[in-house]
């Protein structure tokens, strides 16, 4: 079953005509075109809503990435030594032969 032709649609013209008669046929054609408009526009308020949400989960979270980025800062600037501080050294000072 292809796409309607130009004579499918005069038959289904036709027969709409026959059925519904001359004076419900403009009423019918208005009431199927708003009843189209409100499907599409129907349509495409879900698409947009699903591209949206689909959007948004995509997106990683700015707020945990900055956190993690920062704890991944400090813990390189952590010294890998611990500190003793009854000894008096530190990882950070030098050692100058004493």
């Amino acid at each position: 079953m292809g796409p309607v032709g130009v004579p499918e649609m005069i038959i289904i013209l036709v027969i709409a005509l026959i059925v519904f008669g001359p004076r419900k046929l403009p009423e019918l054609g208005r009431s199927l075109g708003k009843s189209l408009g409100e499907f599409k526009r129907a349509s495409n308020d879900l698409r947009n809503t699903l591209d949206e949400e689909i959007r948004i989960e995509e997106k990683p979270d700015e707020k945990s990435s900055f956190n993690e980025k920062s704890k991944s800062i400090q813990n390189s600037n952590k010294p890998a030594v611990a500190t003793d501080p009854a000894s008096g050294v530190h990882p950070t000072e030098p050692d100058v032969g004493t």
